[in-house]
């Protein structure tokens, strides 16, 4: 009878080491960023300042196309808070695996290298590539092809953008590029006759030319870029996010549908200069990743 005590002793001390050791493992949980999102109201996201895509508006305020559009899909849950990261395009997708910021909101194009570094939301816009020159367009330039083709063209594209990979597809050797880190020094660069022509999207083109305080230049029409059995190849803008926060993602697409339903993503792209034009299919981001076929 004297062992007894000492087993329920045991017993006792086997229960309570349990308890502890299942409070401390759920306790020991890392918080997800969706639910830290959520909890706190707030949402980091990571810009490189450039119209019509993500910057700094008055007071320096979130503006343009995919801050806005992150507002208008988080507030119904109860995020009001974005708060924005400046920094180079370049280095937006290192920065978020680095965990400066919980999301990418500065027009990033899906593509197949950066589908397997980041987790995209479905797509939002559909955009092909435009140039700017000089006015008159004095070195008559109207494609890709023209560009790669005349060794005296000098070239000024975004570091690390889809226009600089789309006008290698198309031909132009990467030596014959002058880089810039953001919009802006970009257009200074043409301005400044430092080059003679200059790569964006064509809602980006748009959005320069609209700008009262910019003169001298003008978008090349017609602009031939890569094309794709005889038709122009798109690229789709979307919102990116780490690979280990898809449930932030999804939760993210899951309002994005919403608001393609509602009107508010047609309301956000002709506030920023965005036409019809642009108005992206009905395709997920696994989709684009996976490409034709």
């Amino acid at each position: 009878m004297a062992s007894l005590p000492r087993y329920l002793k045991a017993m006792t001390a086997a229960a309570t080491s349990c308890a502890i050791l299942l409070a401390t493992t759920g306790a020991l949980r890392a918080e997800t960023t969706r639910e830290r999102v959520l909890r706190e109201g707030k949402i980091v996201i990571g810009i490189s300042n450039g119209a019509p895509w993500g910057f700094r508006g008055q007071n320096g305020e979130p503006a343009g196309f995919h801050p806005e559009l992150i507002r208008a899909a988080f507030e119904s849950l109860g995020v009001h808070q974005v708060e924005i990261v400046v920094t180079e395009f370049g280095a937006l997708i290192p920065a978020l695996t680095a965990q400066r910021f919980d999301a990418i909101a500065a027009g990033l194009y899906i593509t197949p290298e950066r589908c397997g570094l980041v987790a995209f939301s479905d797509p939002d816009l559909q955009l092909a590539d435009a140039a700017l020159v000089a006015e008159g367009n004095p070195k008559k330039i109207h494609s890709y092809a023209q560009i790669a083709a005349n060794p005296e063209i000098k070239f000024g594209v975004g570091r690390g953008s889809t226009t600089a990979k789309n006008a290698v597809a198309a031909g132009v050797l990467d030596t014959r590029m002058l880089l810039f880190p953001d919009i802006q020094s970009n257009v200074s660069a043409l301005l400044t006759g430092r080059i003679d022509v200059a790569a964006f999207s064509a809602p980006t083109v748009a959005r320069i030319l609209a700008d009262v305080n910019v003169h001298g230049i003008e978008r090349a029409l017609p602009f031939e870029g890569v094309q794709e059995n005889g038709k122009e190849r798109y690229g789709y803008s979307a919102i990116a996010f780490r690979k280990e926060d898809s449930d932030l993602r999804d939760l993210y697409n899951s309002r994005l549908k919403q608001l393609k339903i509602d009107g508010t993503v047609a309301r956000i792209m002709a506030k920023n200069g965005f036409s019809d034009q642009e108005t992206a299919p009905d395709l997920t981001s696994r989709q684009v990743c996976e490409g034709p076929g």
